[in-house]
């Protein structure tokens, strides 16, 4: 069986956010107790200071994993910026599509378009968490990039957490998902994970409070022509994507 996606299940106090609830915030409860506070409310507004300086890093075409409600897509957009959204909650992906974001209902681990061609791939909110694997997760982002693309990542304050474990997402009503796996890592111990993966840090920097990693795979020096057919790509991969996202 399965375990069921970011917050579902039960209470279902992720979808009530995209459905428009007064939700200021969500929280992550661990199996010992100890809870994580998120701020869930910026999920479902405009990107803010913090989001566009990930923006101001960023190549097309841009693959944003985790997508949620579309913000960054919208950001992107806005910004003439070919992007894609995935998620794995169909009302995310709904609202993503609303908004006039490109976005698919899929997992990053399932067969995506432009895989090895994309030039930037993001992991906003707390992502790297995806599915509790986090060195997995950042080995996928790595096969997805052509050579020389980067994943940006935002990820904790505290510089050396690693914790992984199953976690209930928890609403200000007191209403709770069904447990599912994640992690949460800080920038430190994601250079050691990202150099697993075949990824090399070359930039941490914060913002309003927000802690980011830039983290790029290798150029081969034979990988020249790879390289110039990505960028060539850019131009054709919004007619691409748009097919994909269809309904």
């Amino acid at each position: 069986m399965s375990a069921p996606p970011f917050g579902g299940g039960r209470g279902e106090p992720y979808v009530r956010l995209l459905a428009g609830q007064d939700i200021a915030t969500l929280s992550l409860r661990g199996a010992d107790g100890d809870t994580h506070r998120l701020d869930a409310g910026s999920w479902v507004r405009p990107a803010g200071a913090a989001d566009l300086t990930v923006l101001d890093r960023a190549r097309g075409p841009l693959l944003d994993v985790g997508c949620g409600p579309g913000r960054m897509l919208h950001a992107a957009g806005a910004r003439s910026l070919p992007a894609l959204g995935i998620d794995v909650v169909p009302h995310a992906v709904a609202r993503a599509r609303l908004a006039g974001g490109l976005a698919l209902r899929r997992s990053v681990f399932d067969r995506l378009p432009l895989e090895g061609r994309w030039r930037s791939v993001l992991l906003m909110d707390g992502n790297i968490g995806i599915g509790g694997d986090p060195a997995a997760l950042l080995r996928r982002c790595a096969e997805l990039l052509t050579w020389g693309g980067e994943v940006l990542v935002e990820v904790d304050a505290e510089p050396d957490l690693s914790v992984v474990g199953r976690v209930t997402l928890v609403d200000d009503g007191g209403r709770e998902s069904s447990p599912f796996p994640w992690a949460r890592v800080g920038w430190s111990a994601a250079v050691a994970l990202a150099a697993d993966a075949g990824l090399a840090v070359a930039e941490h920097w914060d913002a309003a409070g927000r802690h980011f990693v830039r983290a790029a795979r290798s150029v081969r020096r034979t990988a020249v022509r790879e390289t110039r057919s990505a960028i060539a790509a850019t131009t054709s991969s919004a007619a691409q994507m748009t097919a994909s996202a269809m309904p």
